[in-house]
């Protein structure tokens, strides 16, 4: 893929976070977005799983499988691919859980432990992390093969509003105005755009950077989908019940897009 389209697909996720800061920024739209987040994350949760599981985990092994059967050890090369896929999922659990306690990707936050603006900067300097590695993963698929990099694309496409949504209320929540909590979306969304640009340079320069890059950015999507939305949803569910169910037509629209663009 060309860097052109890559940064195309980059900019598309990063304007998301921007929609989600919108959302609650403007006067009057909490209430009316509320309900829609919440099956937004669901439908988010259950399309990030089968992504995952089905389309980049495969992929993850068929190219350091291929590399462990060239050095006469298959094992080894798979083991090496999800240490680095382990590695990227408690990277995001230590920052979460040292840089940026109690932060969560919901539409709901916890105005008592963000109140601070500085703990409301850290926060936000928390999800740029994140961001950088939804830029990422979406450009290590799209290098890897374009039909990966479409469901990626998407799956990541999904969680950007509620992204977007929770870093303009952890602004307000520490008395901003609403133009520096759109200033906090600009920022993540301009991180996507560095993940993006990271892996376009480092596949420019280095040919085997995508194979490192992929398993650690899977890893990185396996913690936002599993520890952060999945317990949103959760936790939504006991005032809606239905939005559980929403899970499974995220795995749904998955299979359904699977098999568009694969035909």
């Amino acid at each position: 893929m060309s860097f052109g389209e890559l940064l195309f697909f980059g900019g598309l996720v990063a304007l998301a976070n921007v929609g989600g800061g919108l959302l609650l920024a403007r006067p009057g739209t909490f209430q009316r977005s509320r309900h829609f987040l919440g099956y937004l994350v669901a439908l988010g949760a259950g399309f990030m799983l089968a992504a995952i599981f089905i389309e980049l985990v495969p992929e993850v092994v068929v190219l350091w499988g291929k590399s462990g059967v060239e050095g006469g050890k298959a094992g080894h090369g798979v083991l090496g691919a999800m240490t680095l896929l382990l590695a990227g999922y408690l990277l995001i659990h230590f920052f979460e859980h040292t840089i940026a306690p109690h932060f969560h990707f919901g539409e709901e936050t916890h105005p008592e432990a963000v109140v601070r603006s500085s703990a409301a900067y850290t926060a936000i300097g928390g999800l740029s992390i994140h961001t950088f590695f939804d830029g990422a993963s979406v450009a290590s698929a799209f290098v890897v093969d374009r039909k990966v990099g479409l469901l990626v694309f998407v799956a990541v496409l999904l969680h950007k509003v509620p992204e977007g949504f929770t870093a303009a209320s952890i602004i307000l929540a520490s008395g901003r105005s609403a133009r520096r909590a759109l200033t906090a979306t600009l920022i993540i969304g301009g991180a996507t755009l560095v993940g993006v640009l990271t892996v376009a340079l480092l596949q420019a320069r280095v040919a085997e950077a995508v194979s490192y890059a992929l398993p650690f950015s899977a890893g990185v999507t396996l913690y936002v989908a599993a520890s952060d939305l999945i317990p949103e949803v959760n936790h939504m569910e006991h005032r809606n019940p239905l939005v559980s169910l929403v899970v499974f037509a995220g795995v749904a629209l998955f299979y359904l897009l699977h098999l568009l663009i694969e035909g």
